[in-house]
């Protein structure tokens, strides 16, 4: 076993700090590193050193492996916590830490290359009976043959990237007549966004959930689940609102689905944070989707209803420390949600926003977690992911989380910029997400951007015309003799009925 004495973190913002404050309570010594962009970031005042990468486009800083290991070689730096996005699935990266003599906190080099190719993943998981959505299980290369296949799984199916992720390189066949285009743009999108123009095909499942396994594993065979995530509601693909555990999920299967995650970790000897994905239908059928070998931005809602501190657990497993925790020792402690905050605007197709946080002011009080990486007075880079910060809450009902969920973010004062505040809200007020049957549907199904843009009504807009009369001291020459009665608008009609 190695003491890992001082911890560079390659990586940014929120997840940066994240990881720093685990290390600081341990006793580590941190190595901050940044681009030009993030020069006054608070990750890198926290940090004991820091490093300028380059430039603010991530290929000349933040993906610079070269430059990060020589950095950390000259610092006298023990270990690497990649984060997450950036290099944190980078194998090649991985093994050049691990050449360079220090510890890479996280899997083998391996187990990143397998399971970050669907293709690979899906047949190594085959081995230890994962169930697996009906479809190929080795590239497209000859369209009759897809064809038939698909004509055999019946449609509608998924053409989707080997090396894919966040919905790239993916699309949607309803039919053969559509078949062929959807295949070239998605071969097109896949050789553009990975540099791999592998595809293949998937029976897409109808009305589907997106519940994942949290997994942990040590350098000495033990591999533990931690419960699951339900991560349905989702833009483009991506999560917006993640909690723990599932609304709908029973004990056996979570044991099954745990067991199954567990078995697809073991299938390539991983070791450290991972997470397993699986679609699940209407009948709790599940099947694997990919493993994601790294930790993943909803954690803290598993830290939240377990106790466990999964960065702490990271660096041990690095270490060479056998986990701390048996699987027969770990208990669900009430209920937790997160979502993610965006500089997007959800009345505009969730485009991203740029701009200063004129007022930032975090919510606060009991059961209520904020991971950010900005402060009041800064402004919001186009050169990385538009996420601000994860508002993160805990309660021992769901019910009572989606409470203080809604409170935080009523509390949660952000000015300057466009953000998901807005729709999240709308989320946790809906009834179809307060029932728990929601699915990855549910944006496209339930949401439509004027839900969160107010109507106003003729007597709203005389009252406000009248406010500002009076403030400009003009009620006289601009007509008005008294104030007029408002009747409520049909804004706030909707958002009565919606809850």
């Amino acid at each position: 076993m190695r003491t890992i004495k001082k911890l560079l973190v390659a990586n940014r913002g929120e997840i940066a700090l994240r990881v720093m404050r685990t290390a600081k309570e341990m006793g580590i010594a941190t190595v901050a590193v940044y681009s030009e962009a993030d020069r006054q970031s608070p990750h890198v005042h926290y940090a004991d050193e820091a490093v300028l990468l380059g430039p603010a486009p991530s290929s000349e800083s933040y993906l610079r492996a070269d430059k990060i290991i020589a950095a950390a070689l000259e610092l006298g730096v023990d270990a690497i916590h990649p984060g997450y996005g950036f290099l944190s699935e980078n194998a090649s990266f991985s093994q050049m830490v691990e050449d360079a003599g220090m510890l890479f906190v996280g899997p083998s080099a391996h187990a990143i290359e397998i399971m970050g190719s669907k293709l690979a993943a899906k047949n190594a998981v085959k081995a230890y009976d994962t169930p697996l959505v009906p479809g190929m299980a080795t590239a497209l290369d000859n369209i009759g043959e897809a064809k038939e296949m698909c004509a055999k799984i019946g449609y509608p199916i998924l053409i989707k990237a080997s090396a894919g992720g966040g919905g790239k390189g993916m699309r949607l066949v309803e039919n053969e007549t559509e078949f062929e285009e959807q295949l070239e743009r998605a071969v097109s999108e896949a050789k553009s966004s990975f540099g791999d123009s592998s595809v293949f095909i998937e029976k897409y499942i109808v009305n589907p959930k997106h519940i994942e396994i949290q997994i942990l594993g040590d350098k000495h065979g033990n591999i533990i689940y931690l419960f699951e995530r339900e991560c349905s509601v989702q833009r483009r693909h991506q999560k917006v609102v993640e909690e723990a555990p599932s609304p709908v999920m029973t004990p056996e299967v979570r044991e099954a689905m745990g067991k199954a995650a567990v078995n697809a970790a073991r299938s390539v000897n991983y070791y450290g944070a991972g997470t397993v994905e699986f679609v699940v239908d209407e009948n709790l059928n599940f099947y694997f989707l990919e493993m994601n070998t790294r930790l993943q931005v909803e954690h803290p809602v598993t830290e939240m209803i377990t106790g466990i501190d999964l960065v702490r657990e990271m660096i041990y497993i690095a270490e060479g420390k056998p986990l701390s925790v048996k699987q027969e020792n770990l208990k669900i402690h009430g209920h937790s949600l997160e979502i993610r905050v965006y500089a997007e605007d959800p009345t505009t197709n969730f485009m991203p926003d740029i701009g200063t946080l004129e007022r930032y002011q975090r919510p606060a009080g009991p059961g209520i977690r904020v991971d950010d990486g900005f402060e009041e007075g800064m402004e919001i880079p186009i050169y990385y992911d538009p996420m601000i910060a994860k508002l993160i809450v805990h309660a021992s009902t769901r019910e009572m989380a989606i409470e203080r969920m809604v409170r935080a973010i009523d509390d949660f004062q952000i000015t300057g910029i466009q953000t998901t505040l807005g729709f999240c809200r709308f989320v946790m007020n809906h009834p179809e997400f307060i029932s728990g049957k929601f699915t990855t549907g549910f944006v496209a199904q339930h949401y439509l951007p004027e839900y969160l843009t107010p109507i106003f009504t003729e007597e709203e807009l005389a009252v406000a015309a009248f406010a500002t009369a009076v403030d400009l001291g003009q009620t006289q020459e601009l007509g008005f003799q008294e104030l007029p009665a408002a009747t409520p608008s049909t804004w706030k009609k909707q958002r009565a009925e919606m809850r």
